[in-house]
């Protein structure tokens, strides 16, 4: 049997694709909870898809062991990031028991001034999410408060909703905690800093749009209600009930942010924060860690690894107070593996190489290959309703394709994050469409022209694209 993959067609090649995104858009249209095999219902999809893969594989006379090694080497290139996914589910809950977490979403309900609503909703949903690194928690959490509020205040839903989405999704982005942030990178083949650091080039100019926009906006607006803050106030005097709140627990996010500023390794910085985190629950929150288990120290072991139920009065704050722990990482990584699985498959049959070879030869130019890549991620989003296959799978197949243009991996990870991770907000199907909707009682067509941040940023990264500003070249490229 042949090791060489090169005379495999495009059609072949495709087959595998076409397969999976068939079978994905048949999950999503007939299957209401998109729960077709179950929880796991896209790994299942990957990995048959996979077996399609290499099947073909063997009727084009590619031997299976050559394949099997392009998987091994596929999953091999994931292992830091894996450990980072699960560091960053430990110190999501050890963040939540300490009080961490808790204490930022406190001070930024605080903030809330009904004069300049919107922008501050920006700005508190951008500080919630950055620090847990969830646009879910986000919208599940100050999210529901402040739609709630805004609407107190005579102010549309969908504005505030979008001001919430706009601002939980600058964090979902550039937050090292969060899984999308992860993956962007691991799928690119760069590191979390890097990437983030990267970001900032597209993201900080999109956010300052979105946010003198907001502030526009507010000037325009009739503010009533104004003595109406009853659910902001509920929620902030629930989480002072159930937590010692002060700004001493800030000592462990600023630790960790200086650590990741001194571009110390993440795997370094994210232990610290968990054990700080650790330290700071057993000496401020003996109550918050006896209401889940008598033994503190079980309890702390419990919000490192598995799901946690802190017990609250006030049903609206519950999805903050709970975490899965390493736990709650195990579906992203689960798709993570499974999506290599997948990718290191098309790689080992030559189907990557010859897709990629293909759209080289139709993407001339630079911003060809950066629209072609934005396309892909944005339908998948459509197709696939699923953001972190919107990532994956462009990730992997365009990864080759930025190396033959002399582009650093750092241009594709901040494409699929301007690009994949964003817009899935935007589709009503999508799963983060359809939570965001289910969570604010907002349609995505109410809330889609005020989510701003979230369809600009595919603009602005275009817009650079277009010009050349801010593409980092590989240095070993010939220019």
């Amino acid at each position: 049997m042949n090791t060489s993959s090169s005379k495999i067609s495009l059609n072949i090649s495709l087959i595998p694709i076409i397969i999976l995104i068939s079978l994905l858009f048949y999950n999503i249209i007939s299957f209401e909870n998109n729960d077709w095999l179950g929880d796991y219902t896209y790994h299942y999809l990957l990995i048959f898809s996979s077996i399609i893969a290499i099947f073909l594989g063997f009727l084009e006379n590619i031997e299976i062991s050559h394949i099997i090694k392009r998987i091994i080497q596929s999953i091999k290139s994931i292992t830091i990031p894996i450990i980072i996914l699960l560091l960053v589910g430990a110190l999501a809950g050890t963040w939540k028991v300490s009080g961490i977490i808790p204490a930022m979403v406190y001070y930024g309900l605080n903030l809330v001034d009904p004069s300049v609503f919107l922008p501050l909703t920006l700005i508190v949903s951008t500080l919630v999410s950055l620090t847990t690194g969830s646009s879910y928690t986000t919208s599940a959490t100050v999210g529901i408060a402040l739609v709630a509020v805004g609407i107190a205040f005579n102010i549309p839903a969908g504005m505030t909703a979008g001001a919430v989405i706009s601002g939980a999704y600058f964090g979902d982005k550039m937050s090292p905690l969060s899984d999308t942030t992860n993956l962007a990178p691991a799928m690119a083949g760069t590191d979390l800093y890097s990437h983030i650091k990267y970001m900032t080039y597209t993201t900080v100019p999109t956010y300052v749009i979105t946010l003198v926009i907001f502030i526009i906006l507010s000037f325009n607006l009739s503010i009533s209600g104004v003595g109406e803050m009853n659910e902001i106030n509920n929620l902030s005097q629930t989480i002072l009930n159930d937590f010692y709140i002060s700004p001493t627990l800030f000592l462990i996010p600023v630790l960790v942010i200086i650590l990741a500023f001194l571009k110390i390794r993440p795997i370094i910085a994210l232990s610290l924060g968990i054990a700080g985190a650790v330290i700071f629950a057993l000496i401020f929150q003996n109550n918050v860690l006896e209401s889940i288990n008598p033994s503190q120290i079980s309890s702390v072991f419990q919000s490192i690894f598995m799901d946690t139920e802190i017990p609250t009065e006030n049903s609206r704050i519950e999805r903050l107070y709970n975490s899965g722990g390493i736990k709650g990482m195990l579906w992203t990584i689960y798709l993570t593996i499974c999506a290599m699985i997948f990718g290191g498959s098309m790689d080992g049959i030559g189907a990557l190489k010859k897709i990629t070879d293909f759209l080289l030869n139709k993407a001339k130019t630079t911003f060809g290959l950066f629209a072609s890549t934005a396309a892909s991620c944005l339908g998948i989003n459509i197709v696939a309703s699923d953001q972190y296959l919107a990532i994956v799978i462009p990730g992997k197949m365009f990864k080759n394709a930025f190396e033959e243009k002399g582009l650093s991996a750092e241009n594709l990870s901040r494409t699929l994050e301007d690009t994949g991770t964003v817009t899935s907000a935007l589709i009503p199907w999508n799963t983060c469409g359809a939570y965001h909707y289910g969570v604010l009682g907002v349609s995505v067509t109410d809330y889609f022209i005020y989510a701003i941040f979230n369809w600009l940023s595919p603009i602005t990264t275009l817009f650079y694209a277009a010009f050349m500003i801010k593409i980092k070249t590989l240095s070993s490229h010939k220019k």
